[in-house]
Order: structure tokens, then C-alpha cells, then sequence
């Protein structure tokens, strides 16, 4: 018996996974599922770029994205984030750090980065990435909220 045969979210929300996991299971390749595609008169295609979105994908149950990743399924990387310049105001190194973290995430599709990694900005400055990452969890008790907010909305999850 499928141990999802009676979850605890919607019906509509496991029909709409089903018909998705039969269309990728007659799938001979990572074809995308663009918005448009239906099966069983579904638009799945639809359905699966709402659910990859961050904040939908953030209020998914464990389980739901468990099944997700099952079948290959993972959220949008994150739009890269660009430091906030204010006039007159030095981006802090934390801003680098996020937003080098951002940038490799965006091109390597991973938070985990090794601990000599280097990443250089697009406005010619480099941040030892993986040092950065390595000080914040081990000093991650003494970062405010909307800093440990930053790094898990970037996929740590030791930040949560």
C-alpha cells in the first residue's frame, strides 16, 4: 500500500504530484515541465513551477518534498543577491559573504562549499566563501535574526 494513500494534505496537491511522478516515470529524458502541460486534464506544468517557487516550496510538509526530491524535484535556485549600497555606507562583510554565497548557489546549485573555496563579486572583490561559512556556524548564537534568516533562506539549514 503507497504510505501516502492518505496524507495530510490535500487531495488536489497529491493528484497533482501523481500525475507528475506518471509523467516523469514515461520520460526518457530531464525534459522540463513547462506551464501548459496536462495530464489527466491537469495543467502539471503549471502546478510544478508554483510548487518550486521558494515560498511555496518553505510551506511544503517534510513529506511533500520528499516526494518531491523523489522524483527529481527541487526548488528554483535563488535569484542572486546584490548587496544594498547605501550613499556613503560600506557593504559589510556579511553582505559579501551573502551575496557570494547567493552567487554560488545560483551557478553550482549547492550550499556546500569547500572550506578554501574563493568566490570573487562582480565588482571585483573576493570572499573566502567556505571561511565565511565555517566562522557564521560556529558563531551562528551570537548573529541576529534577520542575518540567520538571510543564510536559511539561501538553503542552510543550521541557520534555521
Amino acid at each position: 500500500m503507497d504510505e501516502y494513500w492518505d496524507p495530510a494534505w490535500p487531495a488536489e496537491w497529491q493528484r497533482h504530484f501523481a500525475a507528475l511522478r506518471e509523467l516523469l516515470a514515461d520520460e526518457d529524458d530531464d525534459s522540463a515541465v513547462l506551464p501548459g502541460f496536462t495530464v489527466h486534464g491537469m495543467d502539471v506544468g503549471r502546478w510544478l513551477a508554483k510548487q518550486r517557487q521558494h515560498t511555496v516550496w518553505a510551506g511544503l510538509m517534510d513529506g511533500q518534498r520528499k516526494l518531491m526530491e523523489k522524483v527529481g524535484v527541487v526548488p528554483l535556485p535563488p535569484e542572486p543577491v546584490a548587496p544594498v549600497k547605501t550613499p556613503g555606507k560600506a557593504v559589510s562583510a556579511f553582505e559579501k559573504g551573502v551575496a557570494s554565497l547567493a552567487q554560488y548557489k545560483a551557478r553550482e546549485g549547492t550550499v556546500k562549499v569547500p572550506r578554501a573555496h574563493v568566490e570573487a563579486l562582480p565588482d571585483g572583490s573576493e570572499v573566502k566563501l567556505g571561511v565565511f561559512l565555517s566562522n557564521s556556524k560556529s558563531r551562528r548564537d551570537k548573529l541576529t535574526a534577520d542575518k540567520l534568516a538571510a543564510l536559511a533562506d539561501l538553503g542552510l539549514e543550521w541557520a534555521r
